[in-house]
């Protein structure tokens, strides 16, 4: 994934202060010379690069002036980590508001960019997105340069069953545009995408081309589509766009790619031009919203939770009343087997699944290509295949063979050598299976009743008068303010400045009667599961730890 890495040195950055019993200027310039190399290494402007490290500097120093009293330690390192946090927001963040369509109206959008930049594709995407939430949307093919261009854009949008306009015999690329536009407004169409052809800042005949077609059809908005991996030329490029078709907003694509993608966060600072969405994948539906903070936590390993529950309302409305079973559940304090490999199952169906797992807090990049983990998610789905109805609907237990007091864990039972020689794995993959699901049972535990975190959730959302009212979606500022109130004293400051502590005092919370296993345990047994700290599920079964001590580091004894 673009900027993965990036994301993991500046944590390492991050994490060296933390081991420092101290930080005075010697480490903070140590740890910022890092965050600044990697930044540079991922091609982001130079000049940016040097703000940013002072910024950082000017705004610690006053934390650091105080010496080396040990028990303001832990409000410098908090200073440090939440100015770094912030200062990389600030990269990603403009301050400037896009343009929102509005329904009932018509909305024109034009999409411009560099030739090979996936703007086709991209424009498919966007009418995708706008009329899965109630827009009646439609795309314009003005692309007469490229051979082909109409046949695409006829072809996806035929797929997306989306309405679309182009001409195979008119060459002029402003007629096509205006008659489009004309057309659907005509038919009360409310998202109107007009595709433009491709094309360099060095070719002017295109460039007047492009500022022809804007004045035909008077774009309420002008979209950049920017690919990840343009590297140094983003801000050229993009200031050269900028002054010919005035874009109020940049879609960056190719997301999923391994490309450095600093490029992209300089032509935001260059153009003062705020990022829209984030192409992620080839499906129609990998096209993500793009918000400052939750980018730059889920980029830092902090998760995106706003993104994830976006993602779990869209699984709800494949199936409302398997969900609300689940709910009902959960509110329950209940998660059988039954349940995971459900959400399993809906998960997988979403797409990418390393691209699910990294808006969720404190879990780490899983290691492999997305094929080796879609695979691994089946191997465990078939592993549930080959369970009993009465397996199923269990909390696991009845796998591992007990005390004569019914609650003392000893080991393995027959049922997970019968489940492992049914599915074709082995039983160390079994008990991995059940260690990840036994996980997600104790935070299902510590959802429900009146002190579980699904009420929680509800009483800050209550608090923050429901369903965000800012721009996009957003919560306003007012909302924010109230959610803030309501999470417990310092979380929001831990979760922020990107430490481990306030994501295990969340985990915490979590589980049932505040109890969780200890971290440093957990890391140690699932670097012996040849997972080098990965998520429990996606190692290979070497050093397997038995199932029932597994067990009784999850609670199962309890």
């Amino acid at each position: 994934m673009v900027l993965a890495d990036l994301g993991r040195r500046i944590n390492s950055a991050i994490s060296s202060l933390n081991r420092s019993p101290t930080i005075d200027d010697k480490q903070l310039d140590a740890a910022l010379k890092e965050i600044c190399t990697a930044l540079l290494e991922s091609d982001v402007n130079v000049k940016l690069v040097a703000s940013l490290r002072s910024r950082v500097r000017t705004k610690v120093k006053a934390a650091l002036e105080g010496g080396a009293d040990k028990a303001k330690e832990a409000q410098r390192r908090n200073v440090v980590q939440k100015t770094v946090f912030d200062e990389l927001v600030s990269l990603v963040n403009p301050g400037v508001e896009p343009y929102k369509p509005k329904k009932g109206q018509s909305n024109i959008i034009m999409a411009v960019g560099l030739q090979g930049n996936g703007k086709t594709t991209t424009c498919t995407k966007l009418a995708v997105y706008y009329q899965k939430r109630g827009f009646k949307s439609c795309i314009v093919c003005a692309d007469t340069f490229r051979a082909g261009a109409f046949d695409q854009t006829r072809q996806s949008a035929t797929k997306a069953k989306v309405a679309y306009f182009g001409s195979y015999t008119e060459t002029d690329p402003v007629v096509i545009a205006a008659q489009g536009v004309e057309k659907f407004r005509k038919e009360r169409f409310e998202i109107i995408i007009v595709d433009t052809s491709g094309r360099h800042k060095q070719e002017k005949d295109l460039f007047a081309e492009m500022e022809q077609i804007s004045a035909a059809v008077k774009p309420d908005m002008t979209i950049l589509v920017l690919d990840a991996s343009i590297g140094q030329a983003a801000e050229a490029q993009s200031r050269a766009f900028k002054e010919a078709a005035d874009f109020g907003a940049i879609i960056v694509t190719k997301m999923d790619g391994h490309a450095k993608g600093g490029g992209a966060i300089s032509a935001v600072a260059a153009t003062q031009t705020p990022i829209i969405f984030l192409g992620t994948g080839e499906h129609l539906s990998d096209l993500e919203r793009f918000a400052p903070e939750p980018f730059i936590s889920k980029m830092l390993g902090m998760g995106d939770i706003q993104g994830l529950v976006e993602q779990m309302q869209e699984m709800a409305q494949r199936d409302p009343e398997k969900q609300k079973e689940v709910m009902k559940n959960l509110e329950q304090g209940k998660f059988s087997i039954k349940d995971w490999r459900e959400q399993m199952g809906n998960v997988m169906s979403m797409g990418s699944i390393s691209k699910f797992a990294s808006m969720i807090p404190g879990l780490p990049d899983m290691a492999g290509s997305e094929e080796e983990i879609s695979s691994k998610f089946k191997r465990m789905i078939y592993m549930t295949d080959s369970m009993t109805a009465y397996e199923l609907e269990s909390d696991g237990l009845c796998f591992v063979d007990m005390e004569k007091d019914g609650k003392t864990p000893i080991g393995v039972n027959w049922r997970a050598q019968r489940v492992a020689r049914g599915s074709g794995t082995s039983v160390a993959e079994v008990e991995e299976m059940l260690f990840q699901y036994r996980m997600m049972a104790n935070m299902a535990k510590g959802a429900g009743g009146k002190n579980g975190w699904i009420q929680a959730m509800q009483k800050m959302q209550a608090a923050a008068g429901g369903k965000g009212r800012g721009p996009n979606g957003m919560p306003s500022p007012a909302q924010i303010q109230a959610m803030q109130k309501a999470l417990p004293p310092g979380m929001l400051q831990k979760l922020r400045s990107g430490g481990m502590g306030g994501i295990q005092d969340m985990m915490r919370q979590m589980m049932p009667g505040g109890e969780m296993p200890d971290m440093a345990e957990m890391q140690r047994m699932m670097q012996g599961m040849g997972m080098g700290g990965g998520m429990p599920g996606m190692g290979g079964g070497r050093g397997m730890p038995n199932m029932a001590d597994m067990m009784r580091m999850m609670g199962g004894g309890r």
